[in-house]
Protein backbone atom coordinates (compact mmCIF):
# COMPACT_ATOMS: atom_id res chain seq x y z
CA UNK A 1 0.00 0.00 0.00
CA UNK A 2 1.32 3.37 -1.02
CA UNK A 3 -0.01 6.34 0.97
CA UNK A 4 -2.79 4.11 2.26
CA UNK A 5 -4.05 3.34 -1.25
CA UNK A 6 -4.94 -0.15 -2.30
CA UNK A 7 -4.57 -1.78 -5.69
CA UNK A 8 -7.99 -0.72 -7.05
CA UNK A 9 -7.37 2.94 -6.18
CA UNK A 10 -3.93 2.93 -7.78
CA UNK A 11 -5.34 1.34 -10.97
CA UNK A 12 -8.04 4.02 -11.17
CA UNK A 13 -5.44 6.78 -10.76
CA UNK A 14 -3.24 5.22 -13.46
CA UNK A 15 -6.19 4.98 -15.85
CA UNK A 16 -7.16 8.61 -15.23
CA UNK A 17 -3.58 9.76 -15.84
CA UNK A 18 -3.46 7.69 -19.01
CA UNK A 19 -6.69 9.26 -20.28
CA UNK A 20 -5.58 12.79 -19.41
CA UNK A 21 -2.03 12.68 -20.78
CA UNK A 22 -2.30 9.94 -23.39
CA UNK A 23 0.09 7.05 -23.99
CA UNK A 24 2.50 9.15 -26.08
CA UNK A 25 3.19 11.64 -23.29
CA UNK A 26 3.58 9.16 -20.42
CA UNK A 27 7.32 8.54 -20.99
CA UNK A 28 7.94 12.29 -20.99
CA UNK A 29 5.85 12.69 -17.85
CA UNK A 30 7.70 9.86 -16.11
CA UNK A 31 11.07 11.27 -17.10
CA UNK A 32 10.16 14.74 -15.84
CA UNK A 33 8.86 13.30 -12.58
CA UNK A 34 12.04 11.27 -12.09
CA UNK A 35 14.25 14.31 -12.73
CA UNK A 36 12.20 16.36 -10.29
CA UNK A 37 12.52 13.75 -7.55
CA UNK A 38 16.28 13.51 -8.19
CA UNK A 39 16.69 17.30 -7.97
CA UNK A 40 14.69 17.47 -4.74
CA UNK A 41 16.82 14.74 -3.17
CA UNK A 42 20.05 16.44 -4.27
CA UNK A 43 18.77 19.74 -2.92
CA UNK A 44 17.95 18.21 0.44
CA UNK A 45 21.37 16.55 0.60
CA UNK A 46 22.97 19.87 -0.31
CA UNK A 47 21.16 21.61 2.55
CA UNK A 48 22.37 18.94 4.97
CA UNK A 49 25.93 19.33 3.67
CA UNK A 50 25.71 23.12 4.04
CA UNK A 51 24.47 22.75 7.61
CA UNK A 52 27.30 20.32 8.41
CA UNK A 53 29.88 22.68 6.89
CA UNK A 54 28.48 25.60 8.88
CA UNK A 55 28.69 23.60 12.12
CA UNK A 56 32.25 22.52 11.30
CA UNK A 57 33.36 26.06 10.53
CA UNK A 58 31.80 27.35 13.77
CA UNK A 59 33.55 24.62 15.76
CA UNK A 60 36.90 25.35 14.13
CA UNK A 61 36.47 29.08 14.72
CA UNK A 62 35.77 28.43 18.41
CA UNK A 63 38.82 26.17 18.65
CA UNK A 64 41.01 28.86 17.08
CA UNK A 65 39.73 31.46 19.53
CA UNK A 66 40.42 29.13 22.46
CA UNK A 67 43.96 28.45 21.26
CA UNK A 68 44.60 32.20 20.86
CA UNK A 69 43.37 32.79 24.41
CA UNK A 70 45.63 30.03 25.75
CA UNK A 71 48.66 31.46 23.93
CA UNK A 72 48.04 34.95 25.24
CA UNK A 73 47.93 33.74 28.83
Amino acid sequence: MIFGLGTPEILIIVLVVLVIFGPKNLPKLGSALGKTVKNVREGMEGEEDDADKAEDSEASAEAKEESKEEKSE
